[in-house]
């Protein structure tokens, strides 16, 4: 039974996806930088590939300024380069004005034939230190305008941030029915209250499982007072092997190099450096065993160096397996998983966990995305 009710309670299945470095997060050795593995159009488009040759179901695309591509124009210079794997772009509300967004969403909906998920961001924008209650409220009026642009014929909002009135939806209609899914994750009271509201899936960073499920359950108990239910999903890195002891002794060696110094730096660059998700996964390092572990097969010595997402599953093919079966029983439908480098891990998990696992798309399994080009503007739609 799982921890809370979720939306795909029958599903039996879960999207797997895995990641493209775009934030300049790729390392042979965590925190010494290889020009190899920089997050130029060329490897991290590799990375999209051949992450949709293997099997994996979707694909994060991050977002940060400072070391990072836009995300919106990669996803959509990936667009031709692929035909089943689904793009999880990262938006970061308020960046660009919401009908705008709503517009470039659709189009992208549109390029990827109804391939694209939406991972909402509410951190600061670069130069931009907000209060956290406004940067949420930005985020909610971004989102009901995006549902507003996707699903009517006109745009009529009127909030605290943004105020439109009889716009047309012509050029946001999305390809998907309804728009893309709508991914989130954060932690605080604000946040929590503008998924439960308007968001499709919960993501997570790695904690002990009990933190989880009270985790899964705080966003639950929003969601049920808008009548709502939630799928669930944990953004998690992995290190797998025929044996648990190659797996350590390989993250042992990927933290051989780095400096502490530089650990820091590298996680402090990151826009949402200082945020409550990130001081939870701080805090799993400062709990842990001498060797990074905080329960069997979770270690948190990627959090050395990196904001955000701060721990891996480390062990044989039937114990990350395993790991990733218990999280679905619990209620998560989705997993985001990483590795460093990335192609070589994505080789590692495809090749050992995934053909045991049975994996879907989740826009698919809501009934998102229609049989054929829809009736919309971009689509074939009357022409006006």
């Amino acid at each position: 039974m799982t921890v809370v009710p979720v939306t795909s309670a029958d599903l039996g299945a879960a999207e797997v996806s895995w990641f493209s470095a775009l934030c300049s997060d790729d390392y042979r050795y965590l925190g010494v930088p290889d020009g190899a593995l920089r997050s130029s159009w060329d490897h991290c488009s590799e990375i999209v590939k051949t992450s949709e040759r293997l099997g994996f179901r979707n694909i994060l695309c991050p977002s940060s300024y400072q070391v990072g591509q836009d995300t919106l124009s990669f996803v959509a210079g990936c667009a031709p380069l692929t035909d089943r794997i689904n793009m999880l772009a990262a938006v970061r509300c308020g960046e660009m004005q919401p009908i705008m967004l709503a517009r470039t969403i659709a189009t992208l909906d549109h390029m990827l034939m109804g391939r694209l998920t939406v991972n909402i961001i509410s951190s600061d924008f670069p130069g931009e230190v907000a209060d956290s209650a406004f940067r949420y409220q930005r985020s909610r009026e971004v989102v009901e305008i995006l549902k507003q642009a996707w699903t009517q014929d006109q745009i009529n909002y009127q909030g605290q941030v943004y105020n439109f009135s009889g716009l047309t939806t012509d050029p946001a209609r999305p390809y998907q029915i309804g728009g893309p899914l709508l991914y989130f994750g954060g932690y605080s009271p604000d946040a929590l209250e503008l998924c439960g509201q308007h968001c499709d899936v919960y993501l997570m960073w790695p904690e002990r499982k009990e933190e989880l499920a009270e985790r899964m359950k705080a966003v639950n108990a929003v969601a049920e007072r808008y009548g709502r239910t939630l799928d669930y999903g944990l953004r998690v890195h992995v290190i797998v092997r025929d044996t648990e002891a190659e797996a350590r002794e390989y993250a042992q060696e990927l933290v051989s190099r780095l400096d502490a110094q530089q650990g820091q730096a590298i996680r402090e660059r990151a826009l949402d450096a200082k945020s409550l998700g990130v001081s939870h996964q701080a805090k799993n390092r400062e709990i842990a065993d001498m060797d990074g572990f905080i329960e069997p097969n979770l270690w948190t010595g990627v959090g050395r160096a990196r904001s955000g997402c701060g721990a891996a599953l480390v062990g044989s093919t039937d114990q990350v397996l395993s790991k990733l079966e218990d999280y679905q029983k619990m209620g998560m439908r989705a997993f985001i998983l990483s590795g460093y480098p990335h192609l070589e891990e994505a080789e590692h998990f495809a090749s050992r966990v995934l053909p045991q696992m049975k994996t879907c798309s989740l826009p698919q399994a809501y009934g998102r995305v229609p049989a054929s080009t829809p009736a919309t503007p971009l689509g074939i739609g009357e022409r006006r």
